[in-house]
């Protein structure tokens, strides 16, 4: 099962979540609506921020992932 890493950065309001490794980020773009996808050199997304990202105030945040096979 392949790792999944979370990040809130409470301070700066990014949510940040890595489903590839962080060290093979090789490019990032912007989506025009506040995320910005990180991808590996071959253009597959491994990440993505979510820029202005807050929570009023701390509650548990649940999370579901689902996965594919290609």
């Amino acid at each position: 099962m392949a790792q999944v890493k979370v990040f809130y950065d409470q301070t700066g309001n990014t949510l940040t979540v890595w489903f590839g490794n962080p060290q093979d980020e090789y490019i990032s773009e912007e989506t025009g609506e506040e995320v910005v996808l990180m991808k590996d050199v071959s253009g597959q997304v491994i990440g993505f921020e979510k820029l202005n990202f807050s929570v009023g105030k701390p509650v548990p945040l649940r999370v579901a992932f689902e996965t594919v096979t290609a």
